[in-house]
């Protein structure tokens, strides 16, 4: 087992990938840096190689696949993921070791929006878009994560053994943070400083299309890890629809004694039952849900009885 891992997953990257691994390994020097190469077509593996890193592949497009890869194949008591971009600072890295190592913090997460990003980052839209995935998120988990969709964290070995990753692009990072939120994980914010990239080099983000792809899976997860509140929500909606339906009905019987507007009473009657429905799932998807975080719980201890063998 590593002490420490540097993981570094890299698209078209050569512009600025030697001095991301030269920076870590000045910084970090106990740390075995990891370069995943993910179908670059620019050489960025060879000049990672030839800069230190140990060089690895994955062939499935996507951050998240690489991520998927990176926790499978790599053991170490303290991970720090950071992207080959040259936007985050390594100066910060042994900060956030220790509170790892130290703390027995399972998540840090490098916070760039209360710092530099919304000044150096030149895409509104982006600044825009973190706002509101953070704003969300704080407001459905109760949680507070000041910077959601950063690619700078540093991991417990406890969090990446038990952590199930399911996205396959740039939302990987929003499946992180509700992870960390939901099962009650240690996560502690730092503040870094965050520089644009270099001028020619190119973000892989997609504003709209990534976008979306996030605000999807923050519903996906509210409903999976908040059942009840996600279906306690529609019921509610749908009743108050049925009641605006119903109540007209009503009060034109009570005035006449009679029920001009059948098909309304009927639809009505249905839109109540379907609230009735939505909130008996959330009541039995709820008990599901907290069924599994206690088996999360017994997982978590068979993860930590591993690392202990390991470091035996």
């Amino acid at each position: 087992m590593d002490k420490i891992a540097v993981l570094i997953p890299c698209y078209n990257e050569s512009q600025t990938i030697e001095k991301v691994v030269k920076d870590w390994k000045r910084e970090l020097p106990e740390a075995v840096i990891y370069v995943y190469d993910n179908n670059s077509k620019d050489g960025t593996d060879e000049i990672a190689r030839e800069a230190g890193a140990v060089v690895r592949y994955e062939y499935q497009q996507g951050k998240g696949n690489v991520i998927r890869r990176m926790f499978r194949e790599i053991d170490a008591q303290c991970y720090i993921m950071i992207d080959g971009d040259d936007t985050y600072p390594a100066e910060m890295g042994r900060e956030m070791v220790n509170k790892v190592l130290e703390r027995n913090v399972d998540m840090v997460v490098g916070d760039r929006l209360s710092s530099t990003y919304f000044e150096e980052n030149k895409r509104p839209f982006h600044n825009f878009g973190n706002s509101l995935v953070r704003g969300s998120i704080n407001r459905l988990f109760r949680s507070n994560i000041r910077d959601i969709m950063t690619g700078y964290r540093a991991f417990s070995y406890e969090f990446v053994k038990s952590f199930p990753v399911l996205s396959k692009g740039f939302e990987i990072e929003t499946e992180m943070s509700i992870h960390a939120v939901d099962k009650n994980m240690a996560v502690e914010n730092i503040i870094i400083e965050y520089r644009d990239r270099p001028q020619g080099s190119e973000s892989k983000l997609n504003t709209y299309s990534d976008g979306f792809k996030v605000l999807k899976t923050i519903g996906r997860l509210y409903k999976n890890y908040k059942p009840m509140q996600f279906f306690g929500m529609v019921s509610l909606l749908l009743f108050i629809i049925a009641a605006c339906m119903f109540v007209p009905v009503l009060i034109t019987y009570f005035e006449i004694g009679l029920v001009p507007n059948f098909p309304t009473l009927i639809v009505s009657g249905f839109m109540a039952l379907a609230a009735l429905q939505s909130l008996f799932s959330g009541m039995i998807l709820s008990t599901i849900a907290e069924r599994e975080r206690q088996e999360f719980e017994f997982r978590l201890q068979l993860v930590r009885r591993m690392k202990k063998d390991e470091l035996c």
